[in-house]
C-alpha cells in the first residue's frame, strides 16, 4: 500500500538521505556544472510561492507555454493525488517496467524573450500622451497601466526552472509513485535510472522529482538538499535528450535554414496577425509601425509567464481576447509543426535513437522477467524538452492532421489534432508501461504495453486500441527499430535533392 504523501515542504534541510545509490545513465556532465545546477534547484528563485492557480480565459491557448494543470484540469482539486485512468491494465497484469520521458517543469522566459519584452515595455514608456483614447480595462489607459507594470524579468533567469516548476515535478513524482507502488517501492529505489538533458531546467527537474519521491517514502520528514542525497544527481545524455543538436541534416536543413519556417513567417504578415497588430496598436496607443508579430507574441507569452510563475493575471492578459489567443496559438503551433513535427521528415527521424533506446529497455526487462531475474531498471526517467517529445510522437504517428498546417489554412485547422499546448505543456510526460500478464484461457504468458500521455492512457496511433501485445507493437514499428540509423538519417546528402517538405 502506498504511503500517503506529506504536504509540500519549503526551504532546504540537511537531513541525510540513506539508501542505495541510483544506477545512473550514460555520459556525465562536468561536476561543476551539475553541482551549480543542482544547488540552484533548491534556491527560491521565484518571487512568489505557488498557490491556487489563477484562471484566465487565455490559458488553453499558450501552446508550449501552457501550464500542466490547464492541460490536465482534473488534477486541480488535489495535485498530489493520483488520477487512475480506468483504461489502465490491472488484475492478471503486473507492471514490470515504466519508461518515462518528462518535459521540464515551468520555467522563466529565455533571455531573448526578456529582451523583446524590454523593447515593448520601452515603447510603452516612451509613447506620447494618450489623446483621450482608452484601453479595454475599466475605462483606463491600458498602455499606461502596462508602462507602469513592474518589469521584473532579468537576463539571469534565461529559461531556468522556477519554484512552480519544482512543484510540478514533486507532485508528478508523488502521483506516479502512488499510482505504481510496486515499481516505485523502496526496494526498487536503488534501481531507478535518471537521465537528463544538460540544460539546468532539466537537471533541476530531475532533482525536484527525487525530492517528490523522498516525500512519498518519508511522509512528514523534510527533504534533504540534493547535494546531500546519497543517490546523487541524474546523469546528462544530450545525444538522447537533445538529439536534434547532434543531427547535422536537421541543423542544416531546418534549424539554420532561413526558408524552413516559411509558413511561420508568412502567417506573421498574413491577415489574421495583421488584424491583431492593428488592434493591439490601437489598444496600447502606439504606432502600428513600431510593432511586429514577434513583439505581439512576447506580450501574449508574458501573460502566460505571469500566470504560471507568479500566479498573477497581469494587464498583459487584458490586451488579448479569445479570438486573438486562438490565432497566436496557431502561430506557435506552426513553428512546432514545421520545426519539430511533421513539416520535415528529418524532424522526427532524428529521434530514432531515443525511440530505439526506449525499446532496448523494454526488451531487457522482458528477457529478465522470462528468466525469472530481477528487473535491473524497473523505472527509467528521462528529463528533456518539448523539442524532445514532439519529434518522437511524430515519429510514432501521433497527432497527424490530414492536411499540413500552413500559413493559409488557419480556419480549416481550427479543429486540428496538432495543438502543442494539449500535447507538451510544461511537465508533460510520455510513459511506456510494460506489463506481464497471465492468460486465463491458456497457460501462455504475455507481455503487454500501454502508453500514457500526461497521465492519461494514449490509444496506439495505428490501431486506436489502448493496449498492445509487446511483440505486435515491435512488429508495427520494425522499420524504425531495424532500419532507422541516426548516422545515416542525419548525414547530409552529397548533392541537393528534392525537398521533403509536405
Amino acid at each position: 500500500m502506498a504511503l500517503a504523501p506529506a504536504p509540500a515542504l519549503r526551504g532546504p534541510n540537511r537531513t541525510m538521505l540513506r539508501g542505495p545509490s541510483i544506477l545512473l545513465g550514460a555520459s556525465v556532465a562536468p561536476a561543476a556544472v551539475l553541482a551549480a545546477a543542482l544547488l540552484s534547484s533548491l534556491a527560491c528563485c521565484s518571487l512568489q510561492e505557488p498557490g491556487d492557480p489563477v484562471v484566465s480565459g487565455l490559458s488553453p491557448y499558450f501552446g508550449t507555454k501552457t501550464r500542466y494543470e490547464d492541460a490536465n484540469p482534473g488534477l486541480l482539486p488535489d495535485p498530489e493525488a493520483p488520477r487512475r485512468d480506468p483504461e489502465l491494465l490491472e488484475g492478471t497484469c503486473t507492471p514490470v517496467q515504466l519508461v518515462a520521458l518528462i518535459r521540464h517543469g515551468t520555467r522563466y522566459p529565455t533571455a531573448k524573450q526578456i529582451g523583446k519584452l524590454r523593447q515593448l515595455h520601452g515603447l510603452l514608456q516612451a509613447r506620447g500622451p494618450g489623446g483621450g483614447r482608452v484601453g479595454a480595462v475599466g475605462g483606463r489607459d491600458l498602455g499606461a497601466a502596462l508602462a507602469g507594470w513592474p518589469l521584473w524579468y532579468a537576463d539571469w533567469m534565461d529559461g531556468q526552472l522556477v519554484e512552480k516548476g519544482r512543484q510540478d515535478m514533486r507532485q508528478l513524482a508523488l502521483r506516479l509513485a502512488s499510482l505504481f507502488p510496486s515499481l516505485f517501492s523502496r526496494e526498487n529505489y536503488g534501481r531507478l535510472r535518471l537521465v537528463t538533458s544538460s540544460k539546468h531546467r532539466c537537471v533541476d527537474s530531475g532533482a525536484a522529482f527525487l525530492q517528490g519521491l523522498w516525500q512519498h517514502y518519508h511522509p512528514g520528514l523534510p527533504p534533504p538538499d540534493v547535494a546531500d542525497m546519497e543517490c546523487g544527481p541524474p546523469r546528462v545524455n544530450d545525444k538522447l535528450m537533445r538529439f536534434f543538436d547532434h543531427c547535422e541534416k536537421f541543423l542544416t536543413e531546418v534549424e539554420r535554414n532561413a526558408t524552413a519556417l516559411y509558413h511561420v513567417e508568412a502567417f506573421k504578415t498574413g491577415p489574421e496577425m495583421q488584424s491583431i497588430l492593428k488592434k493591439v496598436a490601437a489598444t496600447l496607443q502606439v504606432p502600428v509601425s513600431d510593432l511586429n508579430a514577434d513583439l505581439i507574441q512576447v506580450a501574449f507569452f508574458t501573460c502566460s509567464f505571469d500566470l504560471a510563475i507568479k500566479g498573477v493575471k497581469s494587464p498583459w492578459c487584458d490586451v488579448f481576447d479569445i479570438d486573438d489567443a486562438k490565432i497566436l496559438e496557431y502561430l506557435n503551433d506552426l513553428k512546432q509543426y514545421w520545426k519539430r513535427g511533421y513539416g520535415y521528415t528529418i524532424n522526427s527521424r532524428s529521434s530514432c535513437t531515443l525511440f530505439q533506446d526506449i525499446f532496448q529497455h523494454l526488451d531487457k526487462a522482458t528477457e529478465q522477467k522470462q528468466r525469472s531475474q530481477p528487473i535491473s531498471s524497473p523505472v527509467i526517467l528521462q528529463f528533456g524538452h518539448a523539442e524532445t517529445l514532439l519529434p518522437l510522437l511524430s515519429l510514432m504517428g501521433y497527432f497527424k492532421d490530414k492536411e499540413p498546417l500552413t500559413a493559409y489554412n488557419y480556419k480549416e485547422q481550427m479543429h486540428r489534432m496538432f495543438r502543442s499546448g494539449h500535447i507538451v505543456p510544461y511537465a508533460s510526460n510520455l510513459i511506456f508501461m510494460l506489463y506481464h500478464c497471465e492468460n486465463a484461457k491458456t497457460p501462455k504468458e504475455e507481455f503487454q504495453v500501454q502508453m500514457l500521455l500526461n497521465e492519461k492512457v494514449l490509444p496506439f496511433a495505428h490501431s486506436q486500441e489502448t493496449v498492445s501485445l509487446y511483440e505486435d507493437l515491435k512488429d508495427h514499428y520494425k522499420d524504425i527499430l531495424q532500419s532507422c540509423h541516426t548516422s545515416k538519417e542525419c548525414e547530409l546528402p552529397k548533392m541537393n535533392g528534392t525537398s521533403d517538405e509536405l
